[in-house]
Formats: C-alpha cells, sequence, structure tokens
C-alpha cells in the first residue's frame, strides 16, 4: 500500500511538473446559440406519451485555462414538456409546452487539431420555468365529459394540474465538433441530453404522482467569438 501511495505521488508530480512547462494561454469566448429539442417526462405512474418538439436558444460564454479543458456557462431559453400518446386512430391531441430558463454549468473537454475540433460537456443545470401553454382539442378540464374519450386504461390526472413546482435541476451531458476559422471565429454543432431530478407536481407520499421529471434531447448549432 505504501509502495502504491508513493507511486501514485509521483506519478501526479511527474504529470504537474510537466504540466507547468507549458505556457497556455487561457482563452475567453462568448456566443450564441440556437436548435431544437425532443421533450418528454418521467412520470410514475406511467403516463402514455411521445415526444414534442421545441426550441431553445441562449448565450455562451467558454474559459479554456490549458489546450483539453475548459468550463461552459450558458443561459438558456428552453422548451420541454410532453405529448399524449393515443391509440388506435384515436382523434385526441393534447401537448403541455413548458418553457424554462436553464443554467448550465458544464465542463468542457476537447480534443482534435488547431481547426477541428471533437468536445464533450458534462455538468449540472439549473432552471427556472417561465411559461406553461396547454394545446387539445377537448376538454381537458373534464374529460368524463369528452365522448369517446379513452379514460379506463390511461392515466389522466396529469392533463389539468397546475404545475407545482417551478424550479428544476439535473444533469446535462452532451458530444460535439468545434470548426474554428481565422484563429478568434469558431461554430460548433452538439447533441445534449438533459435528465431532470426535479419534480414538477407534488411527490409526497399522499400525491398521486411519485415521480414527474423532464427529459431532453437537445441539438444545437452556436457561434463563439474569442475575447481573448
Amino acid at each position: 500500500m505504501r509502495r502504491l501511495i508513493i507511486i501514485t505521488m509521483l506519478v501526479v508530480a511527474t504529470v504537474v511538473h510537466a504540466s507547468a512547462q507549458r505556457h497556455y494561454s487561457p482563452n475567453l469566448s462568448i456566443g450564441g446559440k440556437a436548435g431544437a429539442t425532443l421533450s418528454m417526462m418521467s412520470f410514475s405512474p406511467k403516463v402514455s406519451q411521445k415526444m414534442l418538439a421545441g426550441a431553445m436558444g441562449g448565450v455562451v460564454v467558454r474559459y479554456t485555462e490549458e489546450k483539453l479543458f475548459g468550463i461552459i456557462a450558458e443561459l438558456n431559453v428552453e422548451q420541454r414538456g410532453w405529448s399524449e400518446k393515443y391509440e388506435n386512430g384515436e382523434p385526441f391531441n393534447y401537448s403541455r409546452t413548458l418553457t424554462y430558463l436553464q443554467i448550465p454549468l458544464l465542463t468542457h473537454i476537447r480534443f482534435g487539431s488547431d481547426r477541428v475540433k471533437g468536445f464533450v460537456n458534462l455538468g449540472p443545470e439549473v432552471g427556472y420555468m417561465i411559461g406553461s401553454n396547454i394545446s387539445a382539442n377537448f376538454n381537458w378540464h373534464d374529460v368524463q365529459s369528452v365522448e369517446g374519450y379513452p379514460q379506463r386504461y390511461r392515466t389522466n390526472r396529469q392533463l389539468d394540474m397546475d404545475v407545482e413546482n417551478r424550479f428544476d435541476y439535473g444533469i446535462s451531458g452532451g458530444i460535439g465538433m468545434e470548426l474554428i476559422m481565422k484563429r478568434r471565429h469558431s461554430f460548433m454543432i452538439e447533441g445534449r441530453f438533459y435528465y431532470g431530478l426535479g419534480n414538477i407536481f407534488h411527490a409526497t407520499k399522499k400525491d398521486y404522482f411519485s415521480a414527474s421529471r423532464g427529459m431532453s434531447i437537445e441539438i444545437t448549432a452556436a457561434y463563439l467569438f474569442r475575447l481573448r
């Protein structure tokens, strides 16, 4: 065990010393991003649903201290939510779009040449719901009065429940590619997955839903301008 500790310390010291011999100028970049989202909810009890298409956009700040590592902070407006899935050609449509102000703070790992780089982003994300909109072709407040509505084999409580928790938090992870143009200009494309850990409905033992968490897939393009 002592030998293992000593060897580990020597390896760490060697890496630190080698890193100290390399001189990387810190880079600070700022820009904007926009893209599309596909989202749904993790409900318990289960709700029959399909992915809801939405949009997102925001600003990006990236700081890199070394050649391979950095930090990305964003301020985004993002549409998430869910769309109910109906079987056997049932003529019903229901979707709820939840608009969030999201703040991801992500570790940025990149690799590649001076012109083309791949990257991985991973880290926490917090958000606050600033809007909620329901689109439906029936009276979701009283589905029992809707002729032909499939009530017996569906979970329907979520249709008219008000959002009770506007604050959200979760984990984001993404992969992408960056094209660097004329040293100060770069373009990025990224695919990112977000898994929410907060519930939009109360989730105590006395509540109907024990889980109501959001998740989304984001496909975005971004432009960054290097300030230094």
